[in-house]
């Protein structure tokens, strides 16, 4: 739940500051440069609060298929 709020959260807050720059400036595509932004800053903050686990942290165990 928390991947997902990060994400959607930097979706919502930097659309919003690139429809702001859109409406001042008035351009068309700092709302998707903002989308955009905000997406890969949520995944990288998700990614850096460790919520995307992976083999690296047993690389001599072998996983079992339900974890």
């Amino acid at each position: 739940m928390a991947v997902f709020s990060y994400i959607i959260g930097g979706i919502l807050v930097w659309s919003l500051i690139g429809w702001g720059l859109d409406s001042l400036w008035g351009t068309h595509w700092l709302v998707l440069a903002g989308a955009l932004l905000g997406a890969s800053g949520g995944f990288y903050l998700a990614q850096k609060h460790g919520f995307f686990k992976h083999q690296a942290e047993n690389p001599g165990k072998p996983r079992k298929p339900s974890e």
